[in-house]
């Protein structure tokens, strides 16, 4: 049976004991630096009309990100890890129990390797507009814009796909910027927090008049702005975990890594935000800020529009290891996938439709694209959940051909999933939570009425 399985299973071998290492080396730290990219927390009250996450005061936002960041640990987390620690095998691998062997090749393998574009994409846009910000207000034009945008693109392509190496050097240090800029940010603006009123906002939003959104709807919105950010990651934490040494390490890689650094930043930016416009000498600036709501505009607010700019620009310098990467992880994806095609014109042709996605503003609107990535993967990780326990909490090792239980799980969570982005379900709360129970749930009933493929012997 093994001669005839697809390249990506018969090649795929465990990683070993002695390459395993503690989950502060390994597992925490590539997730810290994930969760302090600044479009994770730019956006965390962002949402809405009007005042948005912001609109019933600073505790509902709050209590959204402290759920959000549980649920990403225990629902899109926790299980893949546990399963790349158990068996030693990465995602593309492990995913071909619930896919198929060969439905494995599309699912997750080059599904990951597309989305990564998409996640170019938004880094393009993100650091972009940053980067625009800082120059002169004489030359903030759309071609100086569009030109950033485009040399952004290619060259974080072109690294991702020769020079990684060289990125890699750096990278390691990159997320203290961030992560410092945070906290000088809110040393800034703690002490005002208590003076912030959801009112201060009629002025600073062409939206004012807009019903403001209830507690529920801005902690649903927020949780899945949340698991949309980290749905890839999350599933990606069967790779990060092959190098853990054991549950120890899983669990706090992911408690540490996963819920307290997304607790820490996105609170942090609720703060920033809160209590800028609690401040009476800052509000004036930021009623004419085009984006009210983002973290990172308030800066200028905070700290004076020449330190605030160089603020700008050196987390949009920090973003870039996180394009390339983006890019190498798809290059990866196509390489171990489509062995026969080409994989550098594959990435060159996704380096580009990247870039035509920062250009068109569709990878500008981070949280829209945060759902659509969540309705991707919630179904795939409530199957992986399903297929988990069924096996007896361990990996069931692959499938032949395609697995119809895990394609029928995934089609209904995804469906279920982006709905609200065409005007449906848009009422529904915590969305990509349904998604993954409904992927979990139609698994088990699917496997258990006999809609399976036979294991690999």
């Amino acid at each position: 049976m093994k001669e005839n399985l697809p390249s990506y299973l018969a090649e795929a071998k465990p990683n070993s004991a002695e390459n395993r290492t503690a989950w502060f080396k390994n597992i925490a730290p590539s997730y810290a630096g994930i969760i302090l990219w600044f479009v994770f927390w730019q956006n965390t009250v962002n949402i809405g009309a009007g005042a948005g996450g912001l609109a019933q005061g600073v505790l509902t936002p709050i209590i959204g990100v402290v759920i959000g960041a549980i649920l990403c640990y225990l629902l899109y987390y926790k299980v893949p890890a546990l399963m790349g620690m158990k068996s030693g095998m990465p995602l593309y691998v492990i995913g071909s129990s619930v896919f198929g062997a060969k439905g494995g090749i599309v699912m997750p393998g080059l599904l990951m390797g597309l989305l990564q574009f998409g996640w170019v994409g938004v880094n393009i846009a993100g650091s972009s507009a940053l980067l625009y910000m800082c120059l002169p207000e004489s030359m903030q034009t759309t071609a100086a814009l569009y030109g950033i945008m485009i040399a952004w693109g290619a060259l974080a392509t072109f690294m991702g796909l020769v020079g990684i190496k060289y990125v890699a050097k750096i990278s390691t240090y990159l997320p203290l910027i961030p992560l410092v800029i945070l906290i000088i940010l809110v040393a800034k603006t703690a002490a005002t927090v208590s003076s912030f009123d959801p009112a201060v906002f009629t002025p600073a939003t062409d939206l004012a008049n807009a019903a403001p959104l209830s507690k529920i709807a801005i902690i649903s919105l927020i949780t899945t702005a949340m698991i949309g950010f980290f749905a890839t990651a999350g599933a990606a934490g069967a790779d990060f975990a092959t190098g853990a040494r054991n549950k120890s390490d899983v669990r706090w890689g992911g408690l540490v890594g996963i819920t307290f650094f997304m607790i820490f930043t996105a609170v942090a930016a609720i703060v920033i935000v809160a209590g800028a416009y609690g401040n009476k000498d800052m509000l004036p600036a930021l009623i004419q800020a085009k984006m009210p709501l983002d973290a990172t505009v308030v800066m200028n607010a905070v700290l004076g529009s020449s330190i605030g700019k160089i603020c700008m620009f050196l987390l949009a310098i920090s973003a870039f290891p996180a394009a390339c990467f983006s890019a190498m992880i798809a290059a990866n994806s196509f390489k171990t996938m489509l062995p026969k095609i080409n994989a550098n014109l594959s990435v060159a042709i996704g380096g580009a439709a990247a870039i035509a996605l920062a250009l068109t503003g569709v990878a500008g609107k981070a949280v829209t694209i945060f759902v659509f990535f969540g309705a991707s993967f919630a179904p795939i990780c409530g199957a992986l959940a399903a297929d988990y326990v069924l096996a007896g909490f361990k990996w069931s090792g692959a499938r032949t051909g395609l697995n119809p239980a895990g394609w029928i799980a995934w089609a209904a969570g995804f469906i279920i999933g982006v709905l609200p982005m065409f005007g449906y379900l848009k009422d529904l709360p915590f969305n990509p939570v349904i998604s993954f129970f409904v992927g979990a749930g139609l698994y088990a009933i699917c496997m258990k009425a006999g809609l399976k493929t036979k294991l690999v012997k």
